[in-house]
Formats: structure tokens, sequence, C-alpha cells
């Protein structure tokens, strides 16, 4: 009887330790610095840390609808451009990972926004929610450059993984006019779906530890799984989109931004990224990632304008005199930031 009473002593306790730990992954896992994402994009060749520190910005912070302080940079190489990109880091990452973004989208007579999503970076936050309340962010990063920038703006939103996950779900709010576009880079599709994968499959876990972590997460952190679905945002709304997958993908499956096209109406595009692993498309092959969502842009917002492209060859030149070292990837094809 003693070992009996002890067994189910230290499986209730491996049972609750086990279910905090998930919790603690899924909601509040420590966020990487800014000095070890620019060690990864540099190992890359994508960017590095010198040329964001020499690139012109505006520092600019504000307050999330419930009292938190969100933090990002204004990048603007067009000041005359209508065009502005918002983009939106996965997670564990910082704005610092959107800048291997930067070029694909300057180069395209876009001004940028890249921000720091709640609890990362220099944003504050108690928990990542994927999206229930980011998606409140994002539509106040949206009114602060109405705002400052005026009301004639063409926006687009470029989200990574959990960013893509954010500005999908953004898509279930008013979505002014001026937001023109959206590109969703290896996004999940419906987060009970991607932690019961993630639980199940990854983690080789059984099924109910899906109900016990997510009860924790509802009364903790004050969500749900079944609160977050992209592909019912999607579903609903208009706008163009362009989902974008490794076809490796197994931490967020590529079958998840396969779902979302098929299920969405209206405008939309998917590349499927042959070889890429998780968040790991525009390093595998960026020059296909480049090309698509240029074609993509120029779509549905046409060619940049004259004024914008008069000022690309300044842009080129400082790229050109860029530091250009460590060239080789020193890293895999899979980036573990969601």
């Amino acid at each position: 009887m003693y070992i009996a009473i002890t067994i189910v002593i230290l499986m209730v306790m491996l049972t609750a330790a086990i279910t905090q730990f998930g919790y603690v992954q899924i909601t509040q896992m420590r966020v990487k610095n800014d000095l070890r994402l620019f060690t990864i994009l540099e190992g890359l060749g994508l960017y590095s840390r010198d040329r964001y520190e020499a690139l012109a910005k505006t520092e600019v912070t504000l307050q999330s609808i419930d009292g938190f302080k969100l933090s990002g940079a204004a990048i603007a190489p067009h000041p005359r451009s209508k065009r502005w990109m918002i983009i939106v880091h996965g997670y564990t990452g910082s704005r610092a990972f959107s800048t291997q973004f930067l070029d694909m989208f300057t180069e395209e007579g876009f001004n940028v926004l890249l921000i720091d999503q709640r609890r990362h970076g220099q944003s504050e936050g108690r928990f990542t929610t994927y999206g229930y309340q980011e998606k409140y962010d994002v539509q106040a990063w949206v009114n602060w450059l109405l705002e400052h920038y005026g009301e004639e703006l063409e926006i687009g939103l470029h989200g990574q993984s959990l960013g893509g996950g954010t500005v999908l779900e953004y898509l279930s709010l008013d979505v002014p006019p001026q937001v023109k576009l959206v590109i969703s880079d290896c996004a999940y599709s419906d987060l009970s779906e991607l932690m019961k994968h993630q639980i199940t499959k990854l983690n080789r876990l059984p099924v109910h530890f899906l109900k016990w972590v997510n009860n924790r997460i509802r009364k903790k952190a004050g969500f749900s799984f079944e609160q977050v679905s992209p592909i019912r945002s999607v579903q609903q709304s208009p706008l163009p989109v362009l989902f974008i997958h490794g076809s490796r993908d197994n931490y967020v499956p590529t079958h998840m931004s396969v779902d979302m096209y098929e299920a969405k109406q209206g405008p939309k595009r998917l590349l499927l990224i042959e070889g890429a692993n998780h968040a790991a498309a525009y390093h595998v092959h960026p020059q296909q990632y480049r090309e698509e969502v240029r074609s993509f842009i120029r779509e549905y917002l046409g060619e940049a304008s004259a004024a914008s492209k008069s000022a690309l060859e300044s842009v080129g030149a400082a790229k050109e005199s860029a530091d250009s070292s460590a060239r080789v990837p020193l890293f895999p094809d899979s980036i573990s930031s969601l």
C-alpha cells in the first residue's frame, strides 16, 4: 500500500512539474538578446549589428491597451514615400532579428517600422499570447503610423512565425483601409493544433497534457489555445495574403500555411521553400523569397514611386560598403524562434 501511494504521489508531482514546464515554455520562454540574434544573422550572412547601428532611425515607444510599454524603431530612407512595412518577429526574438528583411522592403520604396513584440526586446509584458493580445499591439502601431505620417499611407505587414500568427490575428480586427497586404512567414494556422503537435509529436507526451497546460495558461496568462486561430481570421479577411513556409518545417508544420491558403477567399499566394526548416526560408533561398515578395507587392501596390527609386542608389551604395564578413553560414537551416 505504501509503495502504491508513493507511486501515485510521484506521478502527481511529475504531472504538475511537466504542466508547469509546458506553461512556462509556451508563455514565458527566455528571450534571446540582440547580440545573440545579430550573431545568428551575421553567421548566415543576412545582416549585421554594425549596419543596423549605422542606420538613421527614430526610437518609438507607445502604450498597449493593457498598459505595457511597447518599443520600436522607425527607419525612413524614403521620406517622401507613403509606403510603410511593419515587420513582426518570432518567439524569443526581437526587432534585431527582423533586420534581415530590411533591404527587401526598402528596395521596393518602403519605410520600415521594426517592433519588439510584448515581453520581447525593449517592450514590456508578462506573457506571450500568440496574437490574442499582440494583435492589439499591431493595431496600436498601425494607428501610430497614421497619426505621425498621415492618412494617405499604404501599409504592409510582414510577420515570421509568432509574428506571422500575430499579423494574421490582427486581420480579425477592424483593419483600416491603409493596410493593404500581409506577408505571413511560417505562421501557425490554429494554436490548439500547433500545441497538440508540439506536445504529442515533438515532446512525445500523452495528449491529455494539452488540456492541463491549456488550463494552466487560462488561469495564469488569461487566454486559451482555442482563442487563437489565424485560419479563422484569414477566412474573413479580403486583404491579399502571401503565405510562405519551408517544406521541411516540423516545428510549425508546413501544412498549416497550405491549410490557410486553401481556406482563404480572395487574393492570396503560397510560396513553399524547398528544403527549409522553421524560420529558415529566407536564408535557404533568399532570391526566390525576395522575387516572390517583390512580385506580390507589385501586383497589389504597383512599383515604387519615382521619388523612392531615386533614393535607392544611396541605399545600394550603403549596402556595398557594409561589413560583408562571416558570409559562410555557421548555423543549420533551422532557427528555433517561434
